[in-house]
């Protein structure tokens, strides 16, 4: 790897990191407002984000979350699998706001690996943690697309790392 891409995903991390702890309290429930999500929509514009993005879940989630090791096969797994699964439908689609829509829903689909996990650690009902946990997902995800956009417009994502 590369010494600008390593640092670049360390950067990544440490804001992930950083935008999680801002807004702990509301990150780590069933209804999860947590903001650093919208840094997932860095896959789309280049697949080197992914260490940072998932670097920066791991560690937020393991000093962060109550949940504990739960978050390593859960909360780690489910960005790990969307991120592969947004990887390969960006070998398809090339429109960056349809590839973003795409990657939320996406992202809040599997939001079913979170409600199996408060099911599991806490005893929170199944059906009822995956709708709010995925709309939540879905909410802040589709209100990170214009940001990350407007970033990208000024800080060129897919030339950076």
């Amino acid at each position: 790897m590369k010494i600008r891409t390593l640092v670049t995903n360390g950067l990544i991390a440490a804001l992930y990191i950083a935008v999680t702890a801002l807004i702990q309290p509301f990150g780590f429930t069933n209804i999860q407002f947590r903001l650093s999500e919208l840094f997932n929509h860095l896959i789309v514009f280049n697949k080197k984000y992914f260490t940072g993005i998932a670097l920066g879940v791991l560690l937020a989630n393991l000093l962060m979350s109550e949940f504990g090791i739960y978050e390593i096969p859960f909360g780690l797994g489910m960005t790990v699998i969307s991120l592969l699964i947004s990887m390969a439908v960006g070998k398809v689609v090339k429109n960056i706001w349809v590839h973003m829509t795409l990657n939320t829903v996406i992202f809040s689909f599997n939001t079913v690996f979170l409600a199996w996990m408060f099911k599991l650690a806490a005893g929170w009902p199944f059906l009822f943690t995956w709708a709010t946990s995925a709309i939540s997902e879905f909410l802040v995800m589709t209100l990170g697309m214009p940001i990350i956009y407007i970033l990208h417009k000024r800080l060129h994502f897919d030339k950076l790392i």
